[in-house]
């Protein structure tokens, strides 16, 4: 896994930048054909071959992610995810990673709310290797007390920088106030309190419960054929765990809106982020929010919010808003960065636009607008090996069905205005969860709602 501080960027779905390996366009849509590969071991796969150029991507995700942290100690998953790659079997972790770097193997592994999700990428002619090294790494992790302690300073390195980031204190402050006590509204990466009473029994204890056979997804794409893949896969995940021991996650529905929180912190430029209850992934509705939302704040330079924030008013440099859905909750949500002095105006330019939106709904032209950009873009959402087997691991953690790619422009396609206008009004009609981070009331108008809270030790990005 990346570390903290290697200046890797990372998207709210945790994108990750290779830079070893680039990988070749993947087939068009009507070319591209997944198949569902059962192991004679009983392992599922879905498989795209593609043989333009001799590389494999895989992307596989085990169930349980943060949320499986214990309460009193959050931050487990994520120590896990660090050091996964930090040694296996009789390979210490400066062996494994020579290992990896000679044969230019990409291993990395990622925490998720509910997911721990690891991606694998190398040549064709070293897939033996790579599977083998994985294999070590999720039946076979050393957690050598050096590396433990090492990574463990990593990370408490990056909460100290974080507690003066407002963005990190906006996107910790937003899931506290959206979800309480509930395992989503704890910092996924940990506290400065946390992470230093994390045991590597605790480790251990964590791998066991969670790196198990009986909610494992996996995505491969490339230059392999599948007798062989159902080989390698079989060898790699074939002796885990039939079944993990997790702790029940509830169901749960965001903080029911209007309410407001400020974190004082004395930075020119004031954080503020936005949201409410969202979507789940299987809600009819779905679709048609998803299409909302791009007209209302994830358009970019074309959305709603932009034109009235930045285009009109000169508030903000951005703002943007996104839907975010999880296993057992989902929220949509919002930030912008503006002037201190501001920021008042700023959140109510943003309130008003969205109030009015959740009135009127979007007008006709609007939605063909939307439509035809949801549609396009994920052409481009899916147009490398490696982009294709993260979309299609998604649409596995999605519970979709395995032509979903086929199915989708018909979806997009089917959502009417007037179902548009209801899904609107529905999700924006209730107010906004608002976190303010910047400096105090006395040096900043602030909303009267707001109640300032102290400064959280440890903040954590919101993501997802």
């Amino acid at each position: 896994m990346k570390r903290p501080g290697t200046g890797a960027a990372r998207g709210l779905l945790a994108a990750v930048c290779f830079a070893v390996i680039s990988f070749a366009a993947a087939p068009s849509f009507a070319a591209t054909k997944i198949q569902h590969l059962v192991t004679p071991g009983g392992i599922e796969a879905w498989l795209v071959q593609d043989a333009t150029v001799p590389l494999v991507a895989m992307e596989y995700a085990f169930a349980g992610g943060a949320a499986q942290d214990p309460p009193d100690k959050p931050g487990v998953g994520h120590l896990v995810a660090s050091l996964l790659d930090e040694g296996a079997g009789d390979l210490s972790s400066k062996t494994f990673r020579e290992r990896m770097e000679r044969r230019a193997i990409e291993l990395s592994f990622t925490i998720q709310r509910d997911r721990l999700r690891g991606s694998l990428r190398m040549l064709r002619e070293h897939s033996g290797e790579a599977f083998g090294l994985l294999r070590l790494a999720l039946t076979s992790p050393r957690f050598d007390a050096d590396d433990v302690e090492r990574i463990r300073s990593q990370i408490l390195a990056h909460l100290r920088r974080n507690s003066t980031n407002p963005n990190a204190l906006a996107g910790r402050e937003f899931l506290k106030l959206a979800f309480g006590d509930h395992p989503y509204g704890h910092p996924s990466h940990g506290t400065l309190e946390s992470v230093p009473t994390i045991r590597i029994d605790d480790l251990k204890d964590y791998v066991r419960r969670v790196v198990a056979r009986d909610k494992l997804k996996i995505t491969v794409v490339g230059d392999i054929e599948p007798a062989a893949l159902a080989k390698m896969l079989d060898q790699t995940f074939g002796s885990l765990p039939a079944k993990g021991g997790l702790t029940p996650v509830p169901d749960i529905i965001a903080a029911k809106p209007p309410q407001k929180a400020f974190v004082p912190l004395d930075v020119p430029q004031t954080v503020v982020m936005f949201g409410g209850p969202g979507v789940k992934r299987h809600d009819p509705d779905f679709m048609a929010a998803y299409i909302n939302n791009h007209i209302l704040g994830g358009g970019s330079l074309s959305s709603r919010l932009y034109r009235e924030v930045r285009e009109k008013r000169g508030l903000a440099y951005s703002v943007s808003q996104s839907l975010l859905w999880m296993d057992h909750s989902a929220l949509f949500a919002g930030t912008t960065g503006t002037r201190a002095n501001r920021a008042g105006e700023s959140i109510d330019a943003i309130n008003s636009e969205i109030r009015r939106f959740a009135e009127n709904g979007p007008t006709q032209k609007e939605l063909d607008e939307a439509k035809s950009y949801v549609k396009g873009s994920q052409m481009l959402e899916l147009d490398t090996s490696s982009k294709l087997a993260t979309g299609l691991l998604q649409y596995q953690t999605d519970n979709l069905p395995i032509d979903y790619i086929e199915k989708r422009n018909a979806i997009v396609d089917a959502v009417t205005l007037d179902q548009a206008k209801a899904v609107a009004k529905r999700l924006w009609g209730q107010g906004l969860l608002t976190v303010i981070v910047g400096r105090s009331p006395q040096a900043v108008a602030q909303p009267a709602e707001a109640q300032p809270t102290a400064t959280p030790p440890a903040p954590q990005p919101a993501a997802h």
